[in-house]
C-alpha cells in the first residue's frame, strides 16, 4: 500500500468498478425486501449547489440497506424546472441582445431543450464524483415522453373528477418573467412605503378623503368603500364621487372589510389589481377593465397609457397635486410581494387560469400523517406541514412559460371575441390583440403557425385532442403546468416508467429525504397526488435535512458571492471527507455552516484509516496464509487473549449501536461513534496493545475487527473503505455488496 492515501487515484477507479459491476441495481439482491428512495430531482439547468451534497444521507441509507440484503433502489432523475430554467436561459439571450419575444414558441422551446441537454450530463457526473450509488440504468427526467404522458393522464382524470377547473381571478403576476406564480413563489418583503391621502370630490359638493398606497391605480377604481359602522361616513354611503383626473362617477359603498382605524377610514376599490378588492367587487357587482397590462405598462387609462407602473405613479401624483387633491403623504410600513427569481415587484392581474381543487386532497394528506401512514422526521416538521395544508387555497397550475409540459387542452373557436392572441408573422414581427381584430389582416393558419400565447375567455369551449372535430377551428392552450404539478407525481411516474414490475415492487417508496424548505411546495403535493392517484401514500417516511450555510452562517447565494462548489471541496479533501464532514456533528433536520475545520479533520480520518490498513499489512505474521473470515458471534470464543475477546465484544456492541442510529436517522450520532471508536478505541488503545504480541490468533481477531469497521464506515465513506478492502485481499466480493455485520 502507498504511504499516503491519495483520493485522486482512487475515487474514479472505484466508482467505475461499482458501476460496471451493476452493484447499484436492486437486482444485486433479487430476493431481498424492497427498499426504495427516489432522488429529489435537481434542476436540469445548471451545476449542483452545495445543498445537493446532502444527498449523502440518502446514499448512507441505500448502502446500509443494500448491505442488509434488501433489494435497494435509489432512482435518479432531474427536473426541467420550468420558471427557473427559462429565467436562466433568458439571461443568456439578454447577453446576446435578444429576448423570448423574438422567437416562435416551438423554436424557443427547442433552444431551451438543447441548452438543458448540455447541462444534464454534467449533473450526473457531479453526483458520481460524490460517490452516490444511484441506479443510472433507471435515470428519469420530468420531460421524458412516458412521464409527460402520465402527467397528462392525471390532468384528464382530475378534470373528469371535477378536481381541475378554469377560473378568472387575480394572480400574482411577474411582468418581467411573463408568468403567474403561486403563493409559494412569492417573496413577502417588509417595506417602508407611503400612505397617500387623496381628496375625491363628491358629485353634489364636498370631498371624501381616501387612503391608499397605490395612487397610480386610481383610474381603475370602481368605488370608494367605508365601514358601515363608521359614523363619519354614514351620510355618504350611496352617494357618488367624481374620480379624480378622469371625472368618472363611482359610488360610495359600505363593507365591514374596511378597518376604520386604517388611514382615513375610507379606501378606494380597484378590483383588477387588488386581491381583496377583486372579491369585494364581485360581491357588490362592480367591474372595470385592467389598467396594468401583462407587460407592466398602463393601459385603458386615457391619461398614463404606455407608462410603467413607477412612472405612472409619479405622473398621477403630479396631476393630483396640480388639482389640489393630494392631501397628505405619511410613512407607512407595509409588505410588498416580489418574484422569487427576478425579485421584481409582482402585480395582481386578472387572468384565466387552471386550478386544482384542493379541499378533499389536502384533508386526506393531513389524515395520512395524523394516522401514521406517513411519518415525518424530525417530528417538529409536522406542525408546518399541517399549517400549510390547513390554509392551502386552490392551486394555480397554469404558467405562461414556453418551457414545460403544455396543458393538453384546445379551445374551440366559435366566437372570435373570446380570444386574445400574441403571434409572430413570417417576417418575425409580433402582433397581439383580440382574435377577431388580428384576423382582419392575418389568416387563422398564419396566426396558429406563429402562435406565442393564447388567452381564452371563460366562455370558450374546452376539448382534449381526441375530442376535436373535423371542420372546426381550435387554438391550443399555450400555458404550461406548474413544475410542482409534474414533480408532485414524481414517485409514481418514475417507477411506472422505469423497468417492468418496479412500481408494483417499490411503491410506496420507503423514504423521501429532502431539504425542509420544500416541505410545502413538493412534499405536501406528493402526498396529495399519491393518495388521489394510487389510494396509497407515496412514501412511508419523510426525512428532512437542513440547509448548508457558508462558514459565517450566511445562506449561500450567487448574489452574495459566497457559493461554494461541492466538487472543488471534493478535489481538495476527497469525497469521503466531504461526506463525513456534512454528517458529523450535525443533527438531522438542523442547518449547519460549512466547516473547513471539520473537512480537515475528516480528511485526517481517511488517512488514519489508511494507516491502520498499512499497519495490518506490515504486522501480518510471516508465513501466514489468507486470514480466515470469522463472524463477530464466533470471534470472541475464537480469541485466546482476554483483550482480544473484550475487543470482539465491544465491536459487537458497536454494530448494534450503529445499526440503531441509522434506523432512527441519527446519522450524526453514528458518525461520531464510528470516529471515536475507530480512532480512539481501536487505533489508540487496541492496536497499541496488540502490536507487541501479534501472533496468528491475535492477528486474525485484529484483521476481522478492522474489516467490520470498514463495513460500518462504508455507507459514510465508501471510497476509502472500498479501496482498503480491495487492497487487503477481499476483492473477490466488493465491499459495496458485502453483508452488514451481525
Amino acid at each position: 500500500m502507498d504511504k499516503v492515501y491519495d483520493h485522486t487515484k482512487v475515487e474514479d477507479k472505484i466508482y467505475q468498478m461499482w458501476e460496471k459491476g451493476g452493484y447499484f441495481q436492486p437486482e444485486t439482491n433479487p430476493d431481498g425486501a424492497p427498499y426504495c428512495i427516489v432522488l429529489p430531482p435537481p434542476n436540469a439547468n445548471g451545476a449542483l449547489h452545495f445543498g445537493h451534497a446532502l444527498f449523502t444521507v440518502e446514499d448512507i441509507l441505500i448502502r446500509y440497506h443494500r448491505m442488509l440484503g434488501d433489494a435497494a433502489l435509489w432512482l435518479p432523475g432531474s427536473d426541467h424546472a420550468g420558471i427557473e430554467t427559462q429565467f436562466v436561459f433568458e439571461k443568456q439571450l439578454a447577453k446576446e441582445g435578444k429576448s423570448r419575444f423574438d422567437f416562435p414558441r416551438a423554436e424557443l422551446y427547442d433552444m431551451i431543450r438543447i441548452y438543458v441537454d448540455e447541462n444534464r450530463g454534467g449533473i450526473q457526473n457531479q453526483l458520481k464524483k460524490l460517490g452516490f450509488s444511484l441506479d443510472w440504468s433507471r435515470e428519469k427526467y420530468t420531460l421524458d415522453p412516458g412521464i409527460v404522458e402520465l402527467v397528462i393522464k392525471t390532468f384528464r382524470k382530475m378534470y373528469a373528477d371535477g378536481l381541475v377547473y378554469r377560473d378568472y381571478r387575480l394572480v400574482n403576476y411577474c411582468t418581467w418573467d411573463g408568468t403567474s406564480l403561486s403563493d409559494l413563489e412569492v417573496l413577502n418583503e417588509e417595506h417602508e412605503g407611503i400612505l397617500y391621502h387623496i381628496d375625491f370630490p363628491l358629485k353634489d359638493g364636498g370631498f371624501i378623503t381616501i387612503a391608499t398606497t397605490r395612487p397610480e391605480t386610481l383610474v381603475g377604481d370602481v368605488a370608494v368603500m367605508v365601514n358601515p359602522n363608521d359614523t363619519r361616513y354614514k351620510n355618504m354611503v350611496g352617494k357618488t364621487v367624481l374620480l379624480p383626473i378622469v371625472n368618472r362617477e363611482i359610488p360610495i359603498i359600505a363593507d365591514a372589510y374596511v378597518e376604520m382605524e386604517f388611514g382615513t377610514g375610507a379606501v378606494k376599490v380597484t378590483p383588477a389589481h387588488d386581491f381583496n378588492d377583486f372579491e369585494i367587487a364581485k360581491k357588490h357587482k362592480l367591474y372595470f377593465p385592467p389598467i396594468i397590462g401583462f407587460d407592466g405598462k398602463m393601459q385603458n387609462t386615457g391619461v398614463v397609457d404606455g407608462l410603467y407602473v413607477k412612472q405612472a405613479r409619479l405622473e398621477v401624483l403630479k396631476k393630483l397635486k396640480d388639482l389640489g387633491l393630494l392631501r397628505d403623504e405619511k410613512p407607512h410600513h407595509m409588505v410588498i410581494r416580489k418574484c422569487y427569481k427576478c425579485k421584481n415587484i409582482l402585480e395582481p392581474l386578472p387572468l384565466e387560469q387552471w386550478y386544482v381543487k384542493v379541499e378533499t386532497l389536502k384533508t386526506r394528506a393531513i389524515d395520512a400523517v395524523k394516522k401514521g401512514e406517513v411519518k415525518i422526521s424530525p417530528k417538529n416538521f409536522e406542525r408546518p406541514y399541517f399549517q400549510w395544508l390547513e390554509n392551502l387555497r386552490d392551486w394555480n397550475i397554469s404558467r405562461q412559460n414556453v418551457w414545460g409540459i403544455q396543458i393538453p387542452v384546445w379551445y374551440e373557436v366559435g366566437n372570435e371575441d373570446w380570444f386574445a392572441v400574441t403571434f409572430l408573422d413570417k417576417e418575425g414581427t409580433s402582433h397581439q390583440g383580440k382574435l377577431s381584430d388580428v384576423l382582419k389582416d392575418h389568416s387563422f393558419e398564419e396566426i396558429t403557425a406563429g402562435l406565442q400565447r393564447v388567452i381564452a375567455f371563460m366562455d370558450a369551449k374546452v376539448v382534449f385532442a381526441d375530442q376535436k372535430e373535423d371542420g372546426k377551428r381550435y387554438l391550443p392552450e399555450t400555458d404550461t403546468f406548474d413544475t410542482w404539478f409534474s414533480s408532485g407525481q414524481w414517485p409514481i411516474v418514475t417507477l411506472k416508467t422505469a423497468k417492468p414490475g418496479d412500481f408494483e415492487k417499490f411503491y410506496p417508496t420507503s423514504v423521501l429525504e429532502t431539504a425542509y424548505d420544500i416541505l410545502k411546495a413538493w412534499v405536501s403535493r406528493m402526498v396529495m397526488l399519491g393518495l388521489y392517484l394510487e389510494h396509497e401514500v407515496p412514501f412511508r417516511d419523510v426525512l428532512f435535512h437542513g440547509i448548508v450555510n457558508d462558514p459565517l452562517g450566511k445562506k449561500m447565494s450567487k448574489s452574495k458571492g459566497n457559493v461554494v462548489n461541492p466538487l472543488e471541496l471534493v478535489g481538495q479533501y476527497g469525497a469521503d471527507a466531504v461526506r463525513f464532514a456534512l454528517v458529523y456533528g450535525n443533527a438531522t433536520g438542523a442547518d449547519e455552516s460549512l466547516s473547513y475545520t471539520k473537512l480537515d479533520a475528516s480528511r485526517k480520518f481517511t488517512n488514519k484509516l489508511w494507516n491502520m490498513a498499512r499497519f495490518l499489512e506490515m504486522k501480518k505474521p510471516e508465513g501466514m496464509g489468507a486470514v480466515a473470515a470469522i463472524s463477530l458471534h464466533e470471534l470472541a470464543s475464537f480469541a485466546i487473549s482476554q483483550p482480544d475477546r473484550d475487543m470482539a465484544e465491544a465491536t459487537k456492541e458497536l454494530v448494534r449501536e450503529i445499526s440503531q442510529y441509522i434506523d432512527k436517522y441519527q446519522f450524526n450520532l453514528a458518525a461520531e461513534r464510528l470516529y471515536d471508536f475507530s480512532w480512539h478505541t481501536f487505533a489508540d488503545k487496541y492496536i497499541e496493545d496488540v502490536k507487541n504480541r501479534v501472533d496468528e490468533n491475535s492477528y486474525t481477531v485484529l484483521h476481522n475487527i478492522y474489516i467490520v469497521l470498514l463495513m460500518l464506515l462504508h455507507p459514510f465513506m465508501p471510497f476509502v473503505t472500498e479501496e482498503i478492502y480491495q487492497q487487503l485481499g477481499k476483492s473477490e466480493k466488493p465491499l459495496i455488496v458485502t453483508s452488514w455485520p451481525k
